[in-house]
């Protein structure tokens, strides 16, 4: 039967899973796996896995219970190896990657911050800030058919949006990084200019938060920033 993979550990952290059970209907049993130097916490694979509420809270529920006790390497839900042997030989090849990985992220967690501004105060912005296109709103008010003119004012007006998006994004990231020992920038989303992940010590949980914070209030309504968090590590493994 195929694995189920959830975490990957040392293999002397603690393997407290009384109480807890894995995914699939019936719950799977957990186990673990592993080397002299680290461990898998699998279970068996359902052979109709779904990411039903169930299974993703059970998935969720293991990561909190080995992060608590020590550096985890958590596993997106799903991850699914031929069976047992593959995982431990996984785990003997990748040896020494895993380890350094699992020393990065000792005491440490994830905070994702998704930051948006309003559509309408960037767009007068952009129009206060430029004759050019000033000057291209007025002759296609006052003259529809100037479809040339419409086309390079859209232009304009899209270039200038992906430029200040850019730079406020660098600026949110650099003025945040301080408090985290790295970050990871993802793809924007299509109502948010920034989408990045920090990875942060878990004593500077509540600081790192506090300058969130203190960032939105510096910027005003007119931009949200969301931050999720704490979560496991996955941007950083």
């Amino acid at each position: 039967m195929s694995t189920y993979i959830y975490a990957i550990t040392s293999a002397e952290h603690p393997q407290n899973l009384q109480g807890l059970s894995g995914v699939g209907e019936p719950a799977g049993t957990l186990r673990t796996v592993g080397t002299k130097s680290l461990s898998a916490v699998v279970s068996d694979a359902p052979e109709d896995l779904r990411a039903k509420r169930r299974d993703l809270a059970a998935h969720q529920a293991v990561l909190e219970q080995l992060m608590a006790d020590g550096a985890t390497l958590p596993m997106r839900f799903g991850l699914v190896g031929p069976d047992d042997g593959s995982v431990e030989s996984v785990l003997e090849e990748n040896k020494d990657a895993y380890a350094e990985r699992l020393a990065e992220l000792n005491g440490c967690v994830e905070y994702n911050l998704k930051a948006a501004r309003e559509e309408d105060d960037l767009l007068r912005e952009i129009v206060a800030g430029s004759a050019e296109i000033q000057r291209l709103r007025e002759v296609s008010r006052e003259h529809p058919e100037a479809q040339e003119e419409k086309v390079r004012l859209g232009e304009l007006v899209s270039n200038e949006v992906q430029a200040r998006h850019e730079a406020e994004a660098r600026d949110l990231v650099e003025r945040l990084s301080g408090g985290a020992q790295r970050h990871s920038v993802a793809e924007p989303t299509q109502s948010h200019f920034l989408n990045v992940s920090f990875l942060v010590r878990r004593e500077d949980s509540a600081a790192f938060a506090q300058s969130v914070h203190e960032e939105a209030e510096r910027r005003g309504d007119v931009y949200s920033l969301n931050l999720h968090g704490p979560l496991p590590p996955y941007s950083f493994v």
